[in-house]
């Protein structure tokens, strides 16, 4: 505890006695100051005990006494030693009003107590209850360690909301809580995911204050810190209290900041290590060697290739980290970040295993099929779909993502190929994401909209255009209709309303405007797909 001015009363050595604002002798002291100027408010900070001999005061004066007190008890001063013996034999009863009628403790000092000893002794509290702040500190910090240690972060949490007489909660890189203790504080920390989210747009180290009466429904003061040392936090740190927390309790948040960085930020040689494993794990998996990928996968990614899993491909839409000069558009700066952080994110929360490899301006992923880590993807896709069409400003062109079929690790390859075929059909068509499955399900007529597959048709079919615009037939119309209907003359002579001999003319002609046999079933083919990539929608 602070020295406070009952405490110096009390102190038999100094001999204090209170002449006046009694009731509020329990003020913490900040520090003892001695000034005999007139008005010494533009030298205090809040919280002195200001210490006087009234040499340059009218003491006796009640209408300058008044104005004194007032401006010192407005400046924040806890309280007024008067030193007897000195100017005055007795405190003069015009300040003794003032200082009741202020409500400002009043202390009498005795001639044989000099002011020395008073700052003395408010020095000597004030060191002596940093010192026990500190103490106390050192000792939160190796309990903090110790829980660490034997039960990882939720220990961690449950030891730092006893220290803080409040409660802790842990999020994970996307703003989950992944932990929380006591167990009811949960649900008040989930919350505050909005503050998390904001938080996290800051750079490494941050923090903020929220909660309390005027934030919200809830009483607590809540302190929100980032967790990590790279550009973008890995975790945050939720701490709850009744009020701002004292010397003791900093010490015991700093000190819970400081081990779970340890905990949630691997070190840049151990993630540099995993990341070659990854990779070296893929490319024999890639190469048809699933028994090499499996012993080297050991511990760490071996549960991955104990079950099927997805192969994901992602690649930013355009191009990143810079602004387009012409349009001024904003590009996002890292996608892949972003997405390999949905993919770990959601993989911890589930307890499983997930491979993240970056691969030049590329992303692979491995991930459980069916698990919480493809179902994050699919969920993050949709986000980034609902945004674009909504027209939220920074979300068009950010990402496409390829999507394989279920998969083991002795089909990776085929899986592999999957995943980017389905980027190709993403890309094309303007999508977040496509599953290859999708493909499979869909229809091939989608594919026709590419640029190059209407270029092609239009060249084709060029030369029939420009017969059937000088009038001398329709021989798009007929082509078309004789194809629908599988080489079937009469049919498709009833659909055009004419009679199969002039259908059968037109196809000869046909035949000879393009060089090219109604026969060969290529040529139907190639045919057909070019009169449905130049229909009209």
């Amino acid at each position: 505890m602070p020295p406070t001015l009952a405490s110096l009363v009390h102190h038999s050595a100094l001999k204090l006695t209170v002449r006046a604002g009694g009731d509020r002798l329990d003020v913490p002291v900040r520090w003892a100051h001695v000034s005999e100027l007139a008005d010494p408010v533009p030298y205090m900070e809040g919280g002195e005990l200001l210490l006087i001999t009234a040499l340059k005061l009218d003491a006796e004066d009640p209408g300058a006494m008044r104005r004194y007190v007032k401006r010192l008890a407005g400046a924040g001063v806890v309280g007024l030693g008067f030193a007897v013996g000195v100017n005055y034999e007795e405190i003069p009863k015009a300040l003794v009003d003032a200082a009741e009628e202020e409500g400002l403790p009043l202390l009498e000092v005795p001639r044989r107590t000099p002011f020395l000893a008073i700052s003395k002794e408010v020095s000597a509290a004030i060191a002596a209850d940093q010192y026990r702040a500190v103490t106390a500190g050192f000792a939160a910090q190796r309990e903090l360690t110790r829980q660490a240690l034997t039960d990882g972060p939720e220990g961690l949490l449950a030891a730092l909301a006893s220290q803080v007489d409040g409660w802790a909660a842990l999020y994970d890189a996307s703003g989950a809580v992944v932990a929380a203790a006591p167990e009811w504080a949960g649900r008040r920390a989930a919350r505050l995911t909005a503050d998390v989210e904001r938080l996290r747009e800051r750079p490494v180290p941050a923090s903020a204050v929220v909660g309390g009466p005027e934030h919200s429904d809830h009483d607590d003061r809540v302190e929100l810190h980032s967790l990590g040392t790279g550009r973008r936090p890995r975790a945050a740190l939720a701490v709850g209290t009744a009020s701002a927390p004292g010397t003791a309790e900093r010490y015991a948040v700093h000190s819970a900041i400081a081990l779970l960085t340890l905990t949630t930020e691997r070190s840049r040689s151990l993630q540099a290590a995993e990341q070659r494993i990854g990779v070296a794990v893929l490319r024999m998996m890639l190469a048809g060697e699933p028994d090499h990928a499996r012993a080297v996968a050991g511990e760490l990614y071996g549960g991955l290739l104990d079950a099927p899993f997805r192969v994901l491909v992602a690649e930013p839409a355009s191009a990143r980290g810079h602004a387009d000069a012409s349009s001024h558009a904003r590009v996002p700066e890292d996608p892949l970040g972003a997405l390999a952080e949905v993919v770990e994110s959601a993989a911890a929360r589930s307890g499983e295993t997930a491979l993240v490899v970056p691969e030049g301006e590329r992303l692979v992923a491995l991930a459980v099929d069916g698990g919480a880590a493809a179902a994050a993807v699919a969920s993050y896709a949709a986000a980034l779909e609902d945004a674009r069409a909504s027209g939220a400003e920074g979300e068009e062109d950010e990402l496409v993502v390829g999507l394989s079929g279920p998969a083991g690790p002795i089909a990776a390859a085929a899986a592999y190929k999957q995943a980017e075929q389905a980027l190709s059909v993403a890309r094309r068509r303007g999508r977040v994401l496509v599953e290859h499955e999708q493909l499979a399900a869909g229809s091939v007529l989608p594919l026709l909209a590419d640029d190059a597959v209407k270029a092609f048709a239009d060249g084709l079919l060029r030369a029939l255009h420009e017969h059937d615009a000088t009038g001398r037939g329709d021989l798009v119309a007929s082509l078309r209709a004789w194809l629908s209907r599988h080489g079937q003359w009469d049919a498709a002579a009833a659909d055009l309303g004419v009679h199969r001999h002039t259908l059968r003319y037109r196809m000869r002609r046909v035949e000879e405007i393009l060089g090219r046999s109604l026969d060969d079933p290529d040529v139907r083919m190639e045919l057909w797909l070019a009169l449905k990539a130049t229909a009209p929608e």
